[in-house]
């Protein structure tokens, strides 16, 4: 059984902080790719950020310069650091675990594994 839970979420006003986690359990393999989407209500679900095994990054056009993805290994924790957010960032933001290599896009159909999502709202 694998478990992503995540953390970190809250309300922040525009040009605030966050400091997202997830918590990763049950997956005892090769290190993985794994990655941060959001969805917002009416809007599809995208692809924030992913993590390479061995740290290489990579981040939707969006957010690159305000939002880092990192990784605790001896703690099987995920982050993602979100500065100066704005309302465009709200939604549910969700871990996901690919059981392999980062490769291409951020794209939902390459993860197999998914966590229960913690909400961010950015609103004056």
């Amino acid at each position: 059984q694998v478990d992503l839970v995540e953390s970190g979420g809250g309300s922040v006003q525009p040009g605030g902080s966050l400091r997202l986690s997830c918590v990763v359990s049950g997956y005892r393999y090769s290190r993985p790719c794994m990655g941060w989407f959001r969805q917002a209500p009416g809007k599809e679900r995208e692809g924030v950020a992913r993590i390479e095994s061995d740290g290489n990054t990579k981040y939707i056009d969006s957010v690159k310069g305000r939002f880092t993805i990192s990784k605790d290994n001896a703690k099987d924790t995920l982050f993602l650091q979100m500065e100066n957010l704005n309302p465009e960032d709200s939604g549910m933001y969700v871990c996901a675990l690919r059981p392999g290599r980062c490769w291409g896009t951020i794209e939902t159909a390459d993860f197999g594994y998914w966590g229960q999502g913690t909400q961010v709202t950015v609103s004056s």
